[in-house]
């Protein structure tokens, strides 16, 4: 024992030192893009502005993934027909039926209006994910509405919108990444938990644990700079028995997986979900940083409302 007040002051030490690490990184850098730039600034105190909603008035159902390509919005949604049903005790590895359903991504103007609704998937394979679109193509993954399923992976070409199917992924793939720079593609399963990182091709390169647990990412954008932007939300329990939907965004390396960076981001919708509950489209322009959000269902009193939100960084 008589070393131990020296390796406790060592270890201290190191952990001073990992904490000046995990700042630094968590910065932005000269060569960041705006947005990650923008995005690295935001903190629990960052106030956001609602500065237009733009309600859609045809049937939206579930919204899932935003996209935006110059004057276009695509927006993924899932039509549930029966909902999937948990099992007493697994079947066959799954914890509940495959339910029912469509998918859909539905084309927009910039003011929400319907140019085109694409009906992606089958059979079981019904539920689309986040999007993400890298100059020619959208990617779309569609999935069995359960954990640890399987998923078609899709590609839609942004000049004519021709769908493709890509390939396929033994596992629920809930948001896709396409990273122009390197023609990978990245993604995320059921609840985010694990990251995934593809060919262009569908070939499996790199599979990780998510380093962080604080929010379930949903929606999911290559931001440039060799990173890639994820908002979402997790339901903690309350002691009255209740729930409190959590929002936040994450700026993750795409090179190593890592977290740079993650804030809360707690905006209301109408329904009383926190704006980044799925739909989720980040930019960055002149001084500030602007937010799409879809978080109300078609089916919820006064339906999917498009939230756009800016803030001016720090």
């Amino acid at each position: 024992m008589r070393n131990s007040r020296k390796a406790l002051a060592t270890a201290a030490g190191g952990l001073l030192l990992c904490a000046a690490v995990v700042t630094t990184t968590a910065q932005a850098k000269p060569q960041d893009s705006p947005l990650v730039r923008a995005v690295s600034e935001v903190d629990r105190s960052t106030q956001w502005n609602l500065v237009n909603k733009i309600k859609l008035d045809f049937p939206t159902y579930h919204p899932q993934g935003f996209a935006r390509v110059g004057d276009r919005m695509f927006l993924s949604s899932v039509e549930i027909i029966e909902a999937p049903v948990k099992y007493p005790q697994p079947v066959d590895d799954y914890d509940r039926t495959p339910g029912k359903g469509r998918g859909h991504v539905f084309v927009l103007d910039l003011q929400g209006r319907l140019l085109q609704d694409i009906l992606l998937g089958e059979g079981t394979v019904y539920h689309p994910g986040g999007i993400d679109a890298d100059g020619t193509s959208l990617w779309v993954p569609v999935a069995e509405y359960r954990p640890n399923s399987a998923s078609i992976v899709y590609r839609i070409d942004l000049a004519n919108l021709q769908v493709h199917e890509a390939f396929r992924v033994a596992d629920h793939v809930g948001g896709v990444v396409a990273d122009p720079e390197t023609g990978k593609l990245h993604g995320v399963s059921w609840g985010s938990r694990t990251m995934y990182t593809w060919s262009g091709k569908g070939q499996e390169t790199d599979r990780r644990p998510n380093p962080s647990h604080f929010i379930d990412y949903q929606d999911c954008a290559f931001a440039e700079s060799r990173a890639m932007l994820c908002t979402g939300i997790t339901e903690y329990p309350t002691p009255s028995g209740g729930k409190f939907g959590l929002g936040g965004v994450a700026l993750i390396d795409l090179t190593s997986q890592d977290i740079r960076h993650e804030a809360p981001i707690q905006q209301w919708s109408t329904a009383g979900h926190v704006a980044t509950r799925n739909p989720v489209h980040l930019e960055a322009e002149a001084d500030r940083l602007r937010m799409w959000a879809a978080p109300d269902d078609g089916e919820e009193a006064n339906g999917t409302e498009i939230l756009i939100y800016e803030t001016k960084p720090n």
